[in-house]
Order: structure tokens, then sequence, then C-alpha cells
């Protein structure tokens, strides 16, 4: 992997990570269009390490706060408890969904048909709380275990991790910031776990030869662009809607469709 590619890779992935327009997608069109091979386990690996360094950055105070008891116990063990579905249901269907669904149609297909859930739930989105405290504090049970269990769809390529559960969260009854900022905390556990997998499965292949330069720049695009997704998607979604995600969808879609009819 030369340098240029280290850093179009990291932004591309720290940016679908967290936009609500599925990084699986991308990942498969942006090599494909510069004609480059798969980028290989070592740079999936620091990628992980890099969203997961974003939201640790971006969510310090939350979950500082939930260990010293600052912020509400309650939304940490809701945290916890909505992680188990999708924990659970990657171990017992991740390789196989990696080795059977991991395929451009699959992709196009998951990607323009979850857009079309995204826009029925955007237009179902609840206003913006007015009551004093952070709003995140007040996820039910229900609305929590509900993005919880959502999560585990987005084993699916082309689903988008984001997508789902802010879709899910909107379809629950929450506002769009509120949706989206608890899908980035949900995102903490089950990022951290799947980084580790891909370290442990790292550590047994190794570093490739004279790849530490790039996949340190790989690593910190990934973190830059990652921060920024959530700071911009979060504050983004306290005004406006999800529909030009929707679009953006739609035509990522149709965009892999050709590319598979090309050839």
């Amino acid at each position: 992997m030369t340098y240029t590619q280290g850093v179009v890779l990291g932004i591309v992935q720290g940016l679908t990570e967290f936009l609500p327009i599925s990084s699986s997608g991308h990942l498969i069109l942006v090599p494909y269009v510069f004609g480059w091979p798969d980028q290989g386990l070592a740079v999936d690996a620091v990628m992980h390490l890099g969203t997961l360094a974003a939201l640790l950055v971006y969510f310090r105070r939350e979950l500082l706060g939930i260990v010293t008891g600052d912020v509400s116990r309650r939304l940490g063990v809701l945290l916890v408890a909505a992680t188990v579905p999708g924990a659970v249901a990657g171990v017992l269907f991740g390789k196989v969904i990696e080795n059977g669904l991991r395929s451009p149609v699959v992709i196009a297909v998951s990607t323009g048909a979850w857009a079309i859930v995204m826009w029925i739930a955007d237009r179902r989105a609840a206003a913006a709380p007015n009551a004093p405290g952070d709003p995140v504090e007040r996820v039910t049970w229900g609305q929590g275990l509900a993005v919880g269990c959502a999560q585990a769809l987005a084993l699916v390529p082309g689903t988008s991790r984001s997508g789902i559960t802010i879709t899910t969260g909107l379809l629950g009854g929450l506002d769009r910031a509120t949706a989206a900022r608890y899908s980035f905390l949900l995102g903490i556990p089950i990022t951290a776990g799947a980084g580790a997998l891909k370290g442990m499965q790292l550590a047994k292949t190794g570093l490739p030869p004279g790849g530490g330069g790039p996949l340190a720049v790989a690593l910190l695009a990934t973190f830059v662009a990652g921060l920024f997704a959530v700071w911009f998607l979060v504050s983004y979604l306290k005004r406006r809607s999800l529909q030009p995600f929707v679009i953006y969808r739609i035509v990522l879609a149709a965009a892999i469709f050709a590319m598979l009819l090309r050839g």
C-alpha cells in the first residue's frame, strides 16, 4: 500500500463509517475506480483503531461521566446490554456473512433498499426535545435495545451500521440528533471488539514489509476524518433531515450496479 492509498482509504473509511452511507460500498467502489488491489487485513485493523479513537475523543466527557456517575449509570448499562445482540450475531454469523454476502450485488441492493427505509424513518422523526438535560440519557430501554438489535443487521455489507441504528432510533421515537449520538455511543464497544479481533489476526500474520509508514498515515487519516464526520452529523441533524444521505445512497447503489454492468 502506498501513502496515497493510505490517505484516501483512511479518509473514505473515517467519513463513511459514521455518515449513514455504507462504508463497505465505498471501500469496494474506491479501489475499483483507482485500480487498487484489496487493502488487506492490516489496513482494516488500523482503520478500526482510527474510528474507535475518533469516538473515544468525541465522547470523552460522556464516557468519563458514566464512569464517575456524573452521567446516568443507567445509560452505561443500557449501552452494554444493547451491544449484546450485535456481538452475538457477529460471533455466530460473522464469517458466514463475510464469505457469502460480501459481494457488490449484495452491497448495491442493501445500500438502495435501506435508503428507502431511512427515508420513511426520517419523515417520522420526532422533534428535538426542549426539556433540560442530555436527551441521550432519556433513551428508554425499549428504544435502546431495539437499536442494539438493529446493529446486528449491519453485518450485511451495504447496510451501514450508523444508518441502520439511526433509522431504528427514529422509528422508535427519537429525534435525529439523539438517535445519532446514541448510535455512535453504541458503536464504541462493537468497534473496539472488531478492532481487537482484527488486531489478533494481524498479530499472527504480521505487518506487510515496509507497510508501517502508509499504515500510520491511514490511521491518522481515519481518525481525523472520523472525528469530523461524527461532529458534522450530530451538528447537522440538530436542524436538518437525512434526505441528502438517502439520495446519496440511491446514487451509490446505482453506481455500483453500473460498475457491475461494465464488468
